[in-house]
């Protein structure tokens, strides 16, 4: 055989980025068994079963408001800062975040460790959450749904694919803002989602937050990349 031709056409995906993604397909599923009747409760048993997995791992920004207030801590509140990220609204949605996840993942993890990657996706969900908690206080008037779903970590995974193509752009003096095309993109998609559907979710903000909080923590997860933020610093 000639060398080569026993190559794969596929990268590997990284073990990290399997561990990340394989709780949401386990979950959509199990959702999918009980749809075809598999499970308690025939065949609408995966809409129930969506419905109560929703209900338990779902972020409600102001369950974290009233703790601050009361000065009292829940921990099974806490943890959904993280838990949400897995289950999503709909299969529809639930598809998107599982290729996002595997595709931007496998790119993001070729340039970090495994540890870093899995930062990255937590924080972006944390910090999302955090900065939609933020705006849910300072407007009190405004509906704030529950976060559900695994977005604001796949924003964050696309932060961080932005800081490696900003990275890569600068060292060959480039446009830097080219690098943010697929955050543009993404916004874009989303402001036409919702004037066509009508919808008045909030949610973005924690997705932008996501994505924010991604990029900003490859300055600590890449090794002398606060360093390298100095120098840009300097040079202007």
């Amino acid at each position: 055989m000639r060398s080569g031709f026993e190559e794969s056409p596929l990268n590997p995906v990284p073990a990290i980025v399997w561990i990340l993604a394989l709780p949401m397909i386990a979950v959509e599923a199990v959702f999918g068994l009980g749809q075809l009747g598999f499970m308690n409760g025939g065949g609408g048993g995966g809409i129930g079963m969506r419905q109560i997995a929703v209900e338990k791992t779902a972020y409600v920004p102001e369950m974290l408001l009233r703790m601050w207030s009361t000065g009292t801590v829940f921990p099974e509140q806490l943890a959904r800062l993280l838990t949400y990220s897995f289950v999503n609204v709909s299969l529809v949605n639930a598809v998107f975040v599982i290729v996002f996840t595997l595709a931007l993942g496998n790119m993001v993890a070729n340039q970090f460790r495994a540890l870093s990657v899995v930062v990255l996706f937590f924080g972006s969900a944390i910090g999302g959450a955090l900065v939609y908690t933020l705006f849910a206080g300072i407007f009190p008037q405004v509906r704030f749904q529950p976060l559900m779903g695994g977005y604001p970590a796949v924003y964050g995974l696309v932060g961080a694919f932005t800081f490696l193509l900003w990275i890569r752009l600068g060292q060959q003096n480039a446009n830097r803002m080219r690098a943010f095309s697929l955050i543009g993109m993404l916004l874009l998609f989303q402001l036409v989602f919702g004037i066509i559907f009508q919808s008045e979710s909030m949610t973005w903000i924690a997705e932008l937050a996501g994505f924010a909080t991604g990029f900003l923590l490859c300055f600590v997860l890449v090794p002398g990349g606060i360093r390298h933020l100095m120098a840009q610093l300097r040079q202007r």
